[in-house]
């Protein structure tokens, strides 16, 4: 099969600051707390804290009301990717990892790139042998080592997984021991969330795949809560695409468990492969995340995604990758009973 998973307008680069930064966290010849601060100060100052505004124009098209649009694509390399990427790179560097290893269909690639060479480790990037994407160029631009290895993603990600064991390289890998890691990285979108709307939406919704960002951003509203900061929780709401991921299909099937689909029964295209996959590695994360909130879940085609896609560009002048659009999706078909301060998060650019 060939996919393609890119995003075209990404800059893949950061600050002049950040660069003068990257001097000191690439230098192994300095102390680790002086690089370990160096890459801190250049994720502070390039990552995350994304912007969030009203849609007015949706509101007025689509009879809505109170709709925020979080745009995660202003990312140095136009995903939300790079959020667990830098808190991958500062644990790799914090526990003296000489290479990093992972897998990938394309954007996670580049901003793991991107996070390695800033620190100065090496990165082997596992794509499958079957999954094309333009962005292997950016990741090897950017020092990644790109194997192919036959199979399917998440066959893929196992074969990367027992590599890194087997040479005692860092695992950047999606689930298992790195779950925390990575919904802690992305809670961080609440506190951002709170902060720009000054209050706690009704709603959340977003795109899922694996599940890591839903859950990671319901994590941080907990945290919120149990910190006494805040006193009641989002809906959160899961969006991707028509019976091909296992967080939606379980949801909406009534299921307490993630169940994993049938591998075969899965079509991909080139809109929708962001979105899909037959095991999602946080998928029982993000699952419980939509029952604890009381939340909901929604399939959304292809042709839907392409045709607000579009609309966002002509209309918004905001160019987004169509799978990005799942949750915005979702939102604009929730019935007038789910009205309220709403967000949906789009996770890519173009």
């Amino acid at each position: 099969m060939t996919l393609r998973d890119a995003v075209r307008t990404a800059s893949n680069s950061v600050s002049k600051a950040s660069r003068d930064l990257a001097l000191i966290s690439q230098d192994s010849s300095l102390p680790l707390a002086e690089r370990l601060t160096a890459l801190r100060k250049i994720a502070a100052h390039d990552v995350g804290d994304t912007w969030l505004r009203r849609s007015r124009g949706l509101e007025r098209d689509f009879d809505q009301s109170n709709l925020y649009l979080k745009f995660e694509g202003e990312n140095p390399t136009g995903t939300q990717k790079d959020r667990i990427a830098f808190a991958h790179a500062e644990d790799a560097l914090e526990k003296g990892a000489t290479t990093i290893s992972f897998a990938t269909c394309g954007n996670y690639g580049v901003a793991v790139a991107l996070a390695a060479r800033l620190v100065g480790i090496p990165c082997r990037i596992y794509v499958p042998a079957g999954y094309h994407t333009k962005r292997l160029v950016e990741m090897e631009a950017q020092g990644g080592i790109i194997l192919r290895p036959p199979g399917s993603y998440e066959e893929v990600v196992d074969y990367s997984s027992q590599e890194a064991s087997r040479n005692g390289w860092y695992d950047a890998n999606p689930g298992q021991a790195n779950s925390a890691l990575q919904l802690r990285a992305y809670s961080h979108i609440a506190d951002e969330l709170l902060r720009q709307l000054g209050e706690v939406p009704a709603t959340v919704a977003v795109p899922v795949s694996n599940g890591t960002l839903m859950a990671g951003i319901f994590h941080g509203f907990v945290r919120l809560r149990d910190a006494g900061t805040i006193r009641q929780l989002p809906r959160m709401i899961a969006a991707s695409s028509t019976h091909k991921n296992p967080i939606v299909s379980s949801f909406l099937a009534g299921s307490r468990t993630c169940v994993d689909l049938d591998p075969v029964k899965i079509t991909e295209s080139d809109v929708n492969e962001p979105l899909i996959n037959w095991h999602s590695f946080d998928g029982q994360e993000a699952l419980d995340a939509l029952h604890a909130s009381g939340g909901g879940a929604r399939h959304v085609s292809d042709a839907k995604m392409r045709k607000l896609s579009t609309y966002l560009s002509q209309k918004e002048a905001l160019q987004v990758l169509p799978a990005s659009t799942a949750g915005l999706i979702a939102l604009l078909e929730a019935p007038a009973a789910e009205q309220g301060l709403r967000v949906a998060v789009l996770t890519a650019k173009r």
